[in-house]
């Protein structure tokens, strides 16, 4: 398997990859609208055999009252259910947080599972002083600073891309 940043000739496999992973199109119309409005996005695909596995997106956060500060929020990220819990997400999330330092963006957000994002690094929100514009656990959104100290002197609310605003 590879991980390669996404082609425009991989989107219909992408949202075939989207749709088998959620239970809704909620997600497949999230990462549609993401790669249309948002900009700069990280978008990367799990390629097995020319055949797209899996997908991960980074697009555009803003902390309120820091605007000069490059965030990320990490989502959506699915496999294929046959494929799920053998490695594609990690390689995704460990290729896309590598590409997010690459392109010199300071830190990566995600509402995710408090067992599963700590392994690349992400601890709690909260840690760093940052809170989600969602209503959501906070155990549940996590912080990962891709340059140490770069959120030092910052606090307040994490805002996710507008577009997730229609999941």
């Amino acid at each position: 398997m590879i991980v390669r940043a996404e082609q425009h000739e991989d989107r219909a496999f992408v949202r075939a990859v989207n749709r088998s992973a959620f239970e809704t199109a909620a997600e497949a119309d999230l990462v549609d609208a993401l790669r249309d409005q948002a900009r700069p996005i990280v978008s990367l695909v799990a390629d097995e055999a020319s055949q797209i596995v899996g997908r991960i997106m980074f697009s555009p956060g803003t902390l309120r009252g820091h605007p000069e500060l490059r965030v990320r929020g990490l989502a959506p990220m699915a496999a294929v259910p046959p494929l799920q819990r053998t490695g594609i997400g990690s390689a995704l999330v460990s290729a896309g947080l590598e590409r997010c330092r690459q392109l010199g963006f300071g830190a990566v957000v995600v509402l995710g599972h408090p067992s599963y994002y700590p392994r690349f690094g992400f601890q709690p929100s909260t840690d760093f002083g940052f809170c989600s514009e969602y209503d959501a656990p906070a155990e549940a959104f996590m912080l990962l600073e891709l340059q140490p100290g770069y959120l030092h002197g910052a606090s307040g609310t994490v805002h996710f891309h507008v577009a997730f605003k229609d999941v």
